[in-house]
């Protein structure tokens, strides 16, 4: 967010929604391990199906680059106060 612009936020309902968005996160980290463990990469597109697969990729390369913006931020404005 632009430091210039003032906005508002309900700082206790940001937490709690990012601590509910981890144990959501570590959840799905969880079930990507049991995959990952249980079946070879070949496996997986061999014979996983093709929607679910995209899907799945979409939405963590979503997340990744959501988390990176966050991470360069955060070394950003940690960096600035050096």
């Amino acid at each position: 967010m632009d430091p210039a612009v003032k906005k508002q936020i309900d700082v206790t309902r940001l937490n709690a929604d990012l601590a509910a968005a981890g144990v959501e996160l570590l959840s799905a980290h969880c079930a990507a391990d049991r995959i990952r463990l249980a079946y070879s990469l070949r496996d997986i597109v061999a014979f996983g199906e093709r929607q679910s697969l995209k899907k799945a990729i979409a939405s963590t390369e979503a997340l990744c680059r959501f988390f990176s913006q966050i991470g360069a931020q955060l070394k950003y404005e940690e960096d600035g106060n050096k």
